[in-house]
């Protein structure tokens, strides 16, 4: 596998993201595409976009964006079906919070799906929310990780 990870900067970047998400989210999980995108898609400036691709194949997707002044938000993280239990997920995370790090944010929020939980955790993540929580018609936990 010629796996390359790269920031996004350009329109066609972007769209390889969204049809990773759209894949994952809106066909596999039952996602409403009008639930799936947002304000920060409007552009590849709009949040710190992530992508990793096979080739010309996507393969996975997510994004940051700054929660608060001490905080940024991991979202929107997705791997293709026949890339997952490869450790691409654990590479775009880190990824991401290189990048966050680097900006001088000294923490990282998600919200994981439950079913994610335990990969999360593995990553370093604890979870801070009392209890699930529905957000797309599927359950999640806020998790937080200090970097």
């Amino acid at each position: 596998m010629g796996l390359s990870i790269m920031p996004v900067h350009t329109e066609e970047q972007l769209r390889s993201c969204f049809a990773v998400r759209i894949r994952v989210f809106v066909e596999e999980q039952g996602v409403a595409p009008e639930e799936e995108m947002d304000d920060y898609d409007a552009s590849p400036s709009a949040a710190r976009h992530f992508l990793i691709m096979n080739g010309n194949e996507p393969a996975a997707a997510a994004r940051w964006i700054m929660y608060d002044g001490k905080t940024a938000k991991l979202q929107r993280i997705a791997v293709m079906k026949p890339y997952r239990g490869q450790g691409i997920g654990r590479q775009i995370i880190q990824a991401m919070e290189e990048d966050v790090r680097a900006q001088g944010v000294p923490a990282v929020i998600l919200d994981a799906q439950t079913q994610a939980e335990a990969f999360y955790e593995k990553l370093g993540y604890r979870t801070i929310s009392d209890e699930p929580f529905l957000d797309a018609g599927i359950w999640h936990v806020r998790m937080r990780k200090e970097l």
